[in-house]
């Protein structure tokens, strides 16, 4: 760039107003984006409340995070938009020790196995791994390293791999809680390229899947030797949600108008101009009362009372940055070509505030994960254990994490009203933990609900993704960010969100 060309570009960039429509993590990024380089930016979040899937609620006066509590350390993306943020000083790795298992048929819950890759183990005889599959499966597993080379090849199906190469214990009692746990979809509807790239690859030079583990795992350990188990997670003291406050400090300091409690109703080109409707209300819901809402909306109109005010914004960039529903409907008219939507997974966490003196000793260490169809809840966190900064908080209470939903099935306490699922959360946290749990012990308790994005390491997501955003490029001055495009994760979310609006940038910048 000349120097002459630097004011006439600034120019440029004042005369540009972007509409980012959903103040998720997503759309709060593209705002921040568009606005470093000058442009005026407005979001509008449908909710009183930003960050999505980045949520807190207060339990008897204690902050927890009640969505996403850590970032995913990966491509770095996410430490680097913290440590701009001036957070850095408060990013913390996890405690309380690895995970257990729960759920194990003929056998008591045991610790996850360590040294191993979305829980197929590098050494099948190991302790740990035959104290869960026992010698049975450990032989079975065995018969791997002794398969012929002409059976090797590239398979798609995590679980089906798993199956053909190590047997059915190896899948049920190891692969699939780890896949639940993550992803809330079963090995047989992930993709192994994604899930775990280069799995294939090793397997066809080292004739084995377990050899391709400790090939991928040592090939890890040597680009991070001093990387402590569990790192590959971390934290913020006084949780996720700082993040979100400081991204939205962030943007007014950019000059951005954050505007809550506005749902974007339509999104019309009007010539060369983009126009967004959306409606205000004067107390808009969080996502949990979304259906109380649209039952008290009914009521005002019954009785006579003033509704939604309708407004519109012209603009000449427009970023969809909600959840995929909300966003097809937006796009829809303009992008014909963005193909069927994947089943999302329903998943709801209760979390729980209790005075409970028997889990001062962390019996079942950071968190517990399951056996599907061996529990109700697919994953139990222990919050007060797994972060220092919040066991300090708690001043001797236990916060826990109760995780109920997964890929196909909806979220066994979706029928329950909140007194109930606290109930239900209970009791399987005594169930996980292995601890009695008294109804007077819980103090407080909150639901959140979440319709989860569909995981990329879906079979034919990265397809489907493929084909809806090149659908949604071929429309001048449009974006689309969030989940349901990027993949779940703010390690996936962040760098697919900046990418996505530099495009958008760029030709509302440099293109006539």
């Amino acid at each position: 760039m000349t120097e002459h060309a630097a004011p006439a570009l600034a120019a440029r960039a004042a005369e540009q107003h972007v509409v980012v429509v959903g103040g998720g993590i997503g759309g709060l990024v593209a705002a921040r984006e568009c606005a470093k380089v000058g442009m005026r930016v407005t979001v509008l979040e449908a909710t009183e409340g930003l960050g999505g899937s980045i949520r807190t609620a207060e339990l008897d006066g204690l902050v927890v995070d009640a969505g996403a509590e850590s970032f995913a350390t990966r491509g770095g993306h996410v430490r680097a938009l913290v440590d701009e943020l001036g957070l850095g000083d408060l990013v913390v790795a996890p405690e309380g020790g690895g995970a257990w298992l729960s759920g194990i048929p003929d056998a008591p819950d045991a610790p996850l196995p360590v040294g191993g890759l979305l829980g197929i183990p590098a050494n099948p005889f190991q302790d740990d791994v035959r104290r869960i599959i026992g010698w049975r499966g450990a032989w079975r597993a065995y018969v791997d390293r002794l398969r012929p080379p002409l059976t090797i090849g590239h398979e798609h199906s995590l679980g089906k791999l798993v199956r053909t190469r190590m047997g059915d214990r190896v899948h049920d009692r190891l692969v699939a809680p780890v896949t639940a746990g993550v992803y809330s979809a079963l090995p047989g509807d992930i993709d192994t390229e994604v899930a775990a790239p280069g799995l294939n690859a090793a397997l066809t030079r080292t004739g084995s899947l377990s050899g391709a583990v400790g090939t991928l795992l040592a090939q890890r350990d040597t680009r991070d030797p001093g990387k402590a188990p569990g790192s590959a997670v971390l934290g913020l003291i006084g949780g996720m949600g700082r993040l979100v406050e400081a991204l939205r400090d962030d943007l007014v300091t950019y000059g951005v108008e954050v505007r809550t409690g506005a749902r974007a109703t339509g999104v019309v080109r009007e010539g060369a101009a983009w126009v967004v409707a959306y409606e205000t209300t004067p107390d808009a819901p969080d996502e949990d009362a979304a259906d109380a809402a649209d039952a008290a909306a009914d009521e005002e109109s019954a009785l006579g009372v003033a509704g939604p005010q309708q407004e519109s914004l012209a603009a000449t960039g427009v970023i969809i940055a909600t959840p995929e529903p909300a966003a097809r409907s937006l796009l829809g008219a303009h992008a014909p070509q963005l193909g069927d939507s994947g089943d999302a997974p329903e998943i709801e966490l209760v979390t729980l505030l209790l005075q409970a003196p028997a889990l001062d000793d962390i019996p079942r260490g950071s968190g517990v994960l399951t056996v599907p169809g061996s529990h109700v809840a697919k994953a139990l966190t222990h919050s007060t254990a797994k972060w220092g900064w919040l066991r300090d908080a708690a001043g001797g209470h236990h916060v826990v994490r109760v995780s109920f939903g997964t890929q196909g099935e909806a979220a066994p306490t979706a029928g329950l009203d909140d007194d109930a699922a606290a109930e239900l959360a209970m009791s399987e946290a005594s169930a996980l933990l292995g601890v009695d749990l008294a109804p007077e012990q819980l103090l407080a308790a909150h639901r959140a609900r979440f319709v989860q994005a569909q995981p990329v390491s879906l079979i034919g997501a990265g397809e489907r993704r493929a084909a809806a955003r090149e659908a949604v490029q071929q429309i001048p001055g449009l974006a689309v960010v969030g989940a349901w495009m990027a993949g779940t994760g703010l390690a996936q979310v962040i760098p697919d969100a900046i990418t996505e609006t530099d495009r958008l940038r760029s030709a509302l910048l440099w293109e006539d």
